[in-house]
């Protein structure tokens, strides 16, 4: 293991927005709890696909776009408080 200062730019939280050394760019650190969510999420989507049924397809799909842009969000969010241009 190495320890390394990072640069924290939100409160710590479930998804902090953090740049480490010798990156130009933050990103954002998810917790391993929050990442197995997602995960799950993600099988949940291929299993409604694979089963045919678009309607829990569909459902879940939203449910990923919605957590996944509340990230992006808060990113973003971080990145203007700070004067950083967006790496995309």
């Amino acid at each position: 293991m190495e320890r390394v200062e990072a640069e924290l730019f939100t409160d710590g939280g479930n998804n902090a927005v953090v740049r480490l050394p010798g990156r130009r760019f933050p990103g954002v650190l998810i917790q391993g709890d929050s990442l197995s969510i997602l995960r799950s999420n993600v099988a949940e989507l291929l299993e409604a696909c694979e089963q045919g049924d678009v309607a829990e397809a569909c459902e879940t799909a939203g449910l990923l776009l919605a957590d996944l842009d509340a990230l992006l969000t808060r990113y973003s969010a971080a990145l203007d408080a700070h004067e950083i241009p967006r790496p995309y």
